[in-house]
């Protein structure tokens, strides 16, 4: 998984190229089905594309997950966007896309990682997250307008 441009393990391959992403599917996922984005235009999903680390996940060639990450690439890195299409899920895609980008070489040595989830607790876990309990009086946030 030293590859900054893909990693194949078996028919599952992760690659960092952003012109492989099927943003049409990416963004139908993000506005149709994930409770974070609901309604989000395909614009801010374009552009939240280009600002991004991004991570596709393929099945045979097919990209069935996604990912983005957030960051100076020196101290912190915002974990978002993260899943994989509901018929592929229960076959350790997630884990693996997980795995990989936590293993991503030009990730590794940053101060703070942070992501927001209602109900994926058990899998970030396995890659040291948890709950902010440390100062959580320190930790901020707005938000300026709900959804799309």
């Amino acid at each position: 998984m030293n590859n900054e441009q893909g990693c194949t393990m078996e028919n599952v391959e992760i690659s960092t190229d952003k012109a492989r992403l099927d943003v049409a599917m990416v963004h139908r996922f993000l506005s149709k089905e994930a409770y974070w984005s609901k309604n989000i235009p395909l614009d801010t999903v374009q552009r939240s594309i280009e600002g991004s680390l991004c991570f596709g996940i393929y099945l045979d060639n097919q990209q069935v997950g996604f990912a983005r990450v957030i960051t100076d690439y020196a101290t912190f890195a915002y974990l978002a966007d993260v899943f994989v299409l509901p018929e592929h899920r229960g076959k350790g895609l997630s884990k693996q896309l997980i795995a990989y980008i936590m293993a991503y070489p030009s990730l590794q040595g940053l101060r703070r990682w942070m992501l927001i989830t209602y109900d994926a607790h058990g899998l970030y876990e396995q890659f040291g997250f948890k709950p902010t309990t440390e100062n959580p009086q320190n930790t901020m946030f707005i938000k300026p307008f709900e959804a799309y």
